[in-house]
């Protein structure tokens, strides 16, 4: 009888300290609780700051004037990157003067002259970042123009090329190096204002 009831009570304390064990445990959910995405709302369209750029140049025994000015434009077509967010487009005016103040070359560009020189990708999604003066050698004024996608450091290098006859000739920059990286980058904070072409 005595065994019984010793037996009977390691049970009920057994089952007590089972029973108290499995109330003061928390329980594990097998919910995974992840967080809320909130979708990013597009912004304002962006646009670059105006450029203006002048600069005197000694050129084939003379000195010229060269300006080169960017304005956003909203009358161009918008580009959209992966989130919606939609950048204004530039147009830019490259005018090279004499001494005298008559203009001996002017011309304003949009990315619509460059199309040609571009992939699909830049043509839809690229923004006419730059275009800088590099350098008077022999016949030739060269500058340097860039269509890259916005915010981001991918862009296609392109090389103008200005004769003594007042020919302009566009062509891919293989070289990469026609253009000082800060020049470009100065002409990315840029001011002059125009229509496209």
């Amino acid at each position: 009888m005595f065994i019984m009831k010793q037996t009977l009570s390691m049970l009920l304390l057994a089952g007590m300290v089972v029973v108290l064990a499995a109330c003061g445990g928390k329980k594990k959910s097998k919910d995974i609780i992840a967080p809320r995405i909130v979708k990013v709302q597009p912004k304002e369209p962006i646009r670059m700051q105006p450029y203006l750029d002048e600069r005197k140049v000694e050129w084939i025994g003379k000195t010229y004037f060269v300006t080169i000015g960017r304005q956003p434009s909203d009358s161009l077509p918008m580009v959209k990157d992966e989130t919606g967010q939609k950048f204004v487009d530039n147009v830019f005016r490259l005018t090279v003067s004499r001494k005298d103040g008559s203009v001996f070359f002017t011309r304003t560009f949009t990315k619509k002259a460059l199309t040609q020189y571009l992939d699909d990708d830049f043509n839809k999604t690229g923004v006419f970042e730059g275009l800088v003066f590099d350098k008077a050698e022999g016949d030739y004024l060269f500058f340097g123009a860039s269509v890259g996608h916005p915010q981001s450091d991918e862009y296609i290098p392109l090389v103008f090329r200005l004769s003594r006859m007042g020919d302009l000739t566009i062509k891919r920059d293989t070289q990469m190096d026609s253009v000082p990286e800060d020049q470009v980058n100065a002409n990315q904070q840029a001011t002059d204002e125009d229509e496209g072409v």
